[in-house]
């Protein structure tokens, strides 16, 4: 099976716990990939099309990224990826092991500017990042003892819970 060779693997949860999807896998393209079939066929009968998109948009670059920048062509390693549905939002956390986050991915975490930058003012690569900060709600970003944790949050459609447990695929 194509995820096992690309080191993808996830934890089921039991019924009647937190339905958490969980991922570890290859920093490489390929393996993102199967991550995001993995994560579009596990969360699509919970969401509206625009909103499966809209978290592989998110996902891809945040992803990708790690991947190009983070680890870079000369190193290995490894992206953990938990999301939880709840009610009104779906809850994302990405950790590696690649280099620091940019302090300039960043800036608009603290600096207080309710406005989106223009797109034509974004430098060269810092597109993905604005579809990023404008998509996510709630986004965070910590490092400690070399590990990256970068969260956020999109905001859903309600549906029930009965909705949750009936499309979770755990028997």
């Amino acid at each position: 099976m194509l995820a096992e060779r690309r080191g993808l693997t996830e934890a089921r949860p039991k019924r009647g716990t937190a339905q958490v999807f969980h991922l570890s896998f290859l920093a490489d393209p390929l393996s993102v990939r199967a991550a995001l079939c993995a994560t579009r066929a596990r969360f699509a009968r919970q969401m509206s099309e625009d909103e499966t998109g809209t978290l592989e948009l998110v996902l891809a670059e945040v992803l990708n990224n790690i991947v190009e920048h983070g680890y870079g062509a000369d190193e290995t390693g490894t992206i953990t990826l938990s999301m939880v549905r709840d009610r009104c939002s779906m809850i994302c956390s990405v950790s590696d092991d690649g280099v620091e986050l940019p302090a300039r991915c960043l800036d608009h975490l603290w600096d207080g500017a309710p406005s989106r930058p223009a797109p034509e003012d974004l430098p060269e690569g810092g597109f993905g990042w604005f579809l990023i900060r404008d998509l996510a709600e709630d986004l965070g970003y910590h490092r400690e003892g070399g590990r990256n944790l970068l969260a956020f949050r999109l905001p859903l459609q309600a549906f029930s819970s009965d909705e949750t447990e009936a499309d979770s695929g755990h028997p």
